[in-house]
């Protein structure tokens, strides 16, 4: 009797332990991977929706893919948010600080970036779009400590109206490698992917830029391996209880004066009551005028606290401020903190 009794003890605890490790499986939060580009990326983008389903059907169906833009069809079921922006500028995104808004709506704990092409098509030097890359990261990381950025090597480019295009890509290519050595981190690995190898603007485009069918999938197929290192090694925050991101967009600029305003969002799960948000003006630049907000300058200091309208927020919810201000050589698109 007693040994069936120590039998069916065994049993019950073997059967507690499987179900708490269930529960614990299905509760975990999943990993928030964040395409990021331009309309490579986004505008269809399907080598997303191929991504998406082969992560499926090899079990790594914990993922959930976001961005602040919709999925643009691709003919198959998927995870299509994105935050591939057609036409932009990884350049114009780090120095109007776009990133900082919509990593602050996602949070995500991937970041997957193909982006440069329209940069190299201007005619951008390899090391200043490196430098956006730099301020990007440290947006990231700033959301994130722990961040996986996989940043790729851009697929070739040749369309007819750009004959230099090709060898542009190639020299900005080649100065990725040594840029990402410089620049990860233990905590925050970066990771190169080669999407140009292999890639060919005859039989992989549809217009010498591109991605077609055939294009959309090598896109897939280099992005899988290390996308699935990357999930092996994500330590995922919890998400925050309280607290806010700032995000700055310039809405107009002349000689010598510029307009800019700020949005402040409550990207906690509990209503705050105030919020402050904090900058280094560079470049010469003074603010003239404010509105929207308190503003308590020290030097290049800038702190700029909610007014008495506008300072508690439910969660997801947004105020803005904004403000005159002149500027002198080069106007650089500041970093805003925000602390409730």
């Amino acid at each position: 009797m007693r040994k069936i009794g120590s039998v069916l003890a065994a049993i019950v605890a073997l059967a507690a332990a499987v179900l708490f490790a269930t529960t614990a499986t299905a509760s975990a939060a999943p990993v928030r991977i964040m395409p990021l580009g331009d309309s490579i990326t986004g505008s269809p983008g399907c080598w997303r929706a191929l991504l998406w389903n082969r992560l499926q059907s090899t079990g790594h169906t914990n993922v959930d893919f976001v961005g602040t833009l919709p999925p643009q069809g691709c003919g198959v079921a998927h995870d299509g948010d994105n935050e591939g922006h057609g036409g932009y500028l990884a350049t114009n995104v780090a120095n109007q600080g776009l990133l900082t808004g919509w990593l602050a709506a996602t949070r995500p704990d991937v970041v997957l970036m193909h982006f440069g092409t329209n940069d190299v098509w201007s005619n951008i030097a390899p090391a200043t779009i490196l430098s956006a890359f730099t301020t990007m990261v440290n947006q990231m990381r700033a959301s994130n400590p722990n961040m996986r950025i996989l940043v790729a090597k851009i697929i070739p480019m040749n369309p007819s109206s750009c004959a230099d295009c090709a060898q542009r890509t190639v020299t900005f290519n080649n100065a990725i490698p040594a840029w990402a050595a410089a620049t990860t981190t233990p905590q925050s690995p970066i990771t190169v992917v080669d999407q140009w190898t292999g890639f060919s603007t005859a039989t992989d485009t549809y217009d010498g830029v591109h991605p077609n069918a055939a294009g959309d999938q090598k896109m897939s197929d280099k992005w899988y391996p290390p996308l699935v290192d990357a999930l092996d090694t994500v330590v995922t925050p919890p998400p925050p209880s309280g607290g806010c991101a700032a995000t700055y967009q310039r809405t107009g600029q002349w000689q010598g004066g510029f307009q800019a305003e700020v949005t402040v969002t409550n990207t906690g799960t509990s209503p705050i009551s105030a919020w402050t948000v904090a900058w280094t003006l560079a470049d010469g630049q003074r603010i003239t005028q404010l509105w929207g907000g308190t503003l308590s300058a020290n030097s290049s200091s800038v702190t700029v606290r909610n007014a008495g309208w506008n300072g508690q927020l439910a969660p997801g919810a947004a105020t803005t401020f904004g403000f005159l201000a002149s500027w002198t050589s080069t106007n650089t698109a500041p970093a805003p903190t925000c602390s409730t």
